[in-house]
């Protein structure tokens, strides 16, 4: 496998996504907005993102100039079809929704996946040699590792997270950090042939099963 150009610059751009959930968190502390203005928020820059989607792959002028803009960034299933960057705004979004009254668990699952995703791709393509469906064991690991770095190295630090969200054990860490880690490595079908992108339910499930095992722990 080969890790390519195209694939390091669209992690780094991942990076970019990590103010979805700082604002989702932080927008209502900081500038004491109501909790559902970063919902409202998430739901329009992705419908502003799906039409842009659309508008892009019916008309070829749009087309050109988005390509010739973003051209770094897009996988090749990506000329003709809904890009990442709209399912991760999606992805957001429900988390958003779902956890409206408990943005520190969209923070902590977004701000794992998103970081998670990042290193098992980059670590999967450039010395990932064990196969496990269509992704390796090498980045699978990374992902876990990554996520539990996350929960240890850096979340105690974020400015009222522990606050609001009491504190995490270490099995709930492994839980959600597998979690994770598995959701993003096993694909969810809804036909043969369509598989729903991982961006839109990895968080959210993710988010589900830390917020129904917390209490256990």
């Amino acid at each position: 496998m080969k890790l390519e150009k195209q694939e390091i610059n669209r992690k780094l751009l991942h990076l970019i996504a990590l103010l979805m959930p700082i604002g989702i968190f932080y927008l209502p502390i900081i500038m004491e907005i109501p909790g559902w203005m970063p919902p409202v928020i998430l739901g329009l820059l992705f419908l502003c993102s799906a039409i842009l989607d659309k508008l892009r792959i019916k008309y070829v002028r749009i087309q050109k100039i988005y390509h010739r803009l973003f051209h770094l960034l897009l996988r090749s299933h990506e000329q003709t079809k809904t890009t990442g960057a709209t399912y991760i705004i999606g992805g957001a979004f429900l988390c958003s929704v779902a956890f409206i009254n408990l943005s520190y668990i969209s923070f902590m699952v977004l701000t794992l996946f998103i970081l998670g995703d990042g290193a098992a791709a980059i670590i999967g393509l450039s010395i990932g040699r064990t196969k496990i469906l269509n992704k390796t064991l090498e980045g699978s690991l990374a992902c876990f590792l990554m996520c539990m770095m996350l929960f240890a190295f850096l979340f105690p630090y974020v400015p009222f997270l522990f606050e609001k969200s009491g504190k995490i054990s270490i099995p709930l860490m492994i839980i959600t950090s597998l979690s994770i880690t598995l959701l993003e490595l096993i694909p969810i079908k809804i036909s043969n042939n369509r598989t729903i992108n991982d961006n839109l339910y990895v968080p959210v499930l993710a988010g589900l099963i830390f917020d129904k095992i917390k209490p256990l722990f």
